[in-house]
């Protein structure tokens, strides 16, 4: 028998809910983070081993699909590497360029705000110290990072061999008559999750290429390092293309004089992201999910909480799985709508009139 329970009890128990499962999700962090990527990769390698495994073993398809993935990976580590050592190349004259530049800080801040050279180094003493217990978190980030890279390819050639298994209890776990529901569900995100991620890696290259050469034209040191770190940082939604035009604005303030290279390099990554925003996404990531900039903000800065830096870049593939769920239960419809881009003009005829009508105030 269906209860239609009453809002005052469902909103707390909602409420508890949630508070309940990003308990969970704080606590289990280590196990979770390397389990959601491994997903995430066992989703965009299960095309190519599914075609291999109409040739070979499916333990055999899987290790080759991964062995692939390794290479590329390896092979764009190395790439950066070398692009890493000639960084060190500039490193003495990128010293005493700080060194000058912290020194007219140091004499700006004592003539604008009265803080004396003397104050501010004790100020940046006390925030040192202070800063000291940061070192363990770094340690156990460092083992983190470790255990992750050990971990995820075991989690991924799982998932990836135990896939009909999961899938079976997914549709054993629900009603028959939900099974045509789960299984479009399903089939959505399976898509939705590899147009997203191929489309991401397609779009990073091409930013990758247009912030090198933009930097090198102007000159800049280590362009394509910092070109392609930019690209990878523009993967977070709006915050990381922030930080992308900060690194080349930082690095030739650094290294040379003046402030007109670094108004071009704004300028320059001002047109990259307009194109990338407006030719590069609708076209190329062309995913079947489109999440609006509010909650796009909202979710990343909310996975960074949660989970760190790792939760900033499955925040956007964790919200737009949601929306594919929520959108195909008739009870979580309005939720759907509110994470998606598509502004609703079914109740704006309603909306215009209440605006119009005035409601009269009782009067006590």
């Amino acid at each position: 028998m269906n209860k239609n329970y009453p809002f005052y009890i469902k909103a707390p128990v909602i409420l508890l809910g949630l508070v309940i499962s990003v308990y969970i999700l704080s606590v289990l962090r280590d196990v979770l983070v390397p389990l959601a990527f491994s997903a995430l990769i066992a989703i965009l390698l299960n095309p190519l081993s599914v075609r291999l495994e109409r040739r070979m073993p499916r333990a055999l398809a899987i290790a080759i699909s991964m062995l692939i993935a390794l290479a590329v990976l390896m092979g764009l580590m190395y790439f950066l590497s070398s692009q890493i050592a000639h960084f060190f190349d500039n490193l003495d004259a990128m010293k005493k360029k700080l060194v000058e530049l912290m020194h007219n800080l140091q004499q700006w801040l004592e003539h604008t705000f009265g803080i004396t050279t003397q104050k501010q180094v004790q100020m940046l003493n006390d925030a040192a110290s202070s800063g000291k217990a940061m070192i363990g978190q770094t340690l156990s980030g460092v083992l983190g990072i470790l255990s992750v890279v050990f971990l995820i390819p075991v989690y991924t050639f799982l998932i990836m061999f135990y896939k009909m298994l999961i899938l079976n209890f997914l549709y054993e776990v629900f009603s028959e008559e939900n099974k045509a529901k789960v299984g479009e569900i399903l089939a959505e995100t399976k898509a939705a999750i590899q147009s997203y991620i191929v489309g991401l890696l397609i779009e990073t290259g091409i930013v990758a290429v247009m912030n090198s050469v933009s930097l090198l034209l102007l000159g800049v040191p280590n362009a394509i390092l910092i070109g392609v770190i930019g690209a990878i940082l523009n993967l977070l939604p709006y915050i990381g293309g922030i930080v992308a035009i900060a690194l080349p604005v930082l690095m030739v303030t650094l290294t040379q004089d003046g402030f007109t290279t670094q108004l071009l390099i704004i300028a320059a990554y001002a047109i990259i992201q307009f194109i990338d925003n407006n030719i590069l996404v609708p076209r190329i990531v062309s995913s079947k999910v489109e999440i609006n900039a509010l909650i796009s903000i909202v979710i990343v800065l909310l996975g960074a909480a949660l989970w760190g830096v790792p939760g900033m870049f499955l925040s956007i593939p964790f919200i737009a799985v949601l929306k594919i769920i929520f959108d195909r239960i008739d009870g979580l419809k309005p939720w759907g709508k509110l994470l998606g881009d598509t502004v609703p003009t079914e109740h704006m005829g309603q909306i215009k009139r209440l605006r119009r009508k005035r409601v009269p105030v009782a009067k006590s």
